[in-house]
């Protein structure tokens, strides 16, 4: 009776364990791959935030509104920073006449060179003598008929913007010059710089 008792036994446990191996080896290799995915994607989606979203973006500077736009390329807002641009109000028609220039209507300026400004020193003839005026980066325009316009800091000039006062460049904050230039300017980025009486672009509406 013992023995039989024994047997019996012995079924049900090799009975049990089959059945928890069988188990394993059915739904095992399902589980991982689940999980895997859900890394993949959350892995995904914080590579897709944390992404500079430099490519295609493009720059929109609005004389009426002394602000400069920065856009995705599929034309969403981005960032928007005050500006101070020239004394004299028009478009640029010769060195020296204190306008910054303006684009052709769909046809933008470019982002030539991205360039060091740290040290850069200009004397305003106010009396300062030559001062360090362009924040730490200066983003060169190509504007044809033009040279040395581009976008900068306002170094011992923060006051002036938002405002009117530079000789033809597009002076931002110190803070904003460094922000725009981690996060959103390439060489060959469009900027747009729009008169003072141009309308809304259909993607500002």
């Amino acid at each position: 009776m013992k023995k039989l008792f024994a047997i019996l036994m012995v079924a049900v446990l090799s009975l049990g364990f089959s059945t928890h191996t069988f188990a394993q080896k059915k739904g095992g290799t399902k589980k991982p791959a689940k999980t895997t995915a859900v890394a993949s994607k959350k892995s995904t989606k914080k590579s897709a935030t944390t992404a500079k979203p430099k490519n295609g973006a493009f720059i929109v500077i609005s004389k009426k509104d002394l602000n400069l736009r920065v856009y995705s390329r599929d034309s969403v807002l981005m960032a928007e920073y005050p500006v101070c641009l020239s004394k004299n109000k028009g478009n640029k028609q010769r060195k020296g006449d204190m306008k910054t220039p303006e684009s052709p209507a769909g046809q933008p300026f470019k982002i030539t060179a991205i360039q060091d400004a740290s040290t850069w020193k200009h004397d305003f003839k106010d009396g300062r003598g030559s001062i360090k005026a362009y924040g730490h980066w200066f983003l060169r325009l190509l504007t044809p008929g033009h040279s040395g316009i581009g976008i900068h800091g306002s170094t011992n000039n923060e006051s002036s913007v938002p405002g009117r006062a530079s000789e033809g460049c597009i002076r931002l904050r110190d803070a904003d010059i460094i922000t725009l230039k981690e996060n959103y300017a390439y060489v060959g980025m469009p900027v747009y710089i729009k008169a003072e009486g141009e309308g809304l672009y259909p993607w500002e509406k």
